[in-house]
């Protein structure tokens, strides 16, 4: 058993059996439906945001690229996901863009406003779409929880981290994921 004090000094919390596997159904770019199956294999970090986030997003993307950076050669065992909760503003080709400002290998998905709901209540995220302010149908605000859900090769999910973690705590969990380990 660990001990309190033990538990609350690390900084990435174990989730094995507490919340559900990987499994979805979106839209990214190319016109590309994509599932969880197309990470099989593959060490998923799965982050909820959005691409016109000012802040949190943008910081959260790269300590993710520098965790891919960290990893050298087992970067190609690893995915990023950025899943939007903004599908009125977010088309699957600003997404990509997006993320592939901070990785090439990032992907960045979408999907109708069901899909992402679903998805969200699967994994406890919360977020909020606020009314348009004036006549301008885009400019909105969006409030989002955060945090960083880690997957195993075979689609399991183990860790969640807040997206404040340092990125050798993130780094280490990775890896500790990675196939073969």
């Amino acid at each position: 058993m660990v001990s309190p004090m033990k538990a609350a000094d690390n900084p990435v919390h174990n989730v094995r059996g507490f919340l559900p596997d990987l499994r979805f159904t979106l839209q990214a770019a190319g016109g590309k439906t994509v599932t969880e199956e197309t990470f099989k294999g593959k060490t998923v970090m799965l982050f909820f945001g959005y691409a016109s986030c000012p802040d949190i997003c943008p910081t959260t993307m790269a300590q993710l690229s520098q965790v891919m950076s960290n990893l050298q050669d087992d970067a190609d065992k690893v995915r990023i996901l950025f899943i939007s909760v903004d599908p009125h503003r977010d088309t699957p080709e600003i997404l990509q863009a997006y993320v592939n400002a901070f990785d090439q290998n990032a992907i960045g998905l979408t999907g109708t406003e069901k899909q992402i709901a679903d998805l969200a209540r699967r994994y406890r995220v919360a977020y909020q779409i606020e009314k348009p302010s004036g006549s301008d149908k885009e400019n909105y605000e969006v409030a989002h929880s955060r945090g960083v859900y880690m997957f195993d090769a075979e689609g399991h999910a183990r860790m969640l981290a807040a997206d404040t973690e340092s990125i050798e705590a993130l780094t280490s969990s990775v890896r500790s994921l990675l196939p073969g380990r």
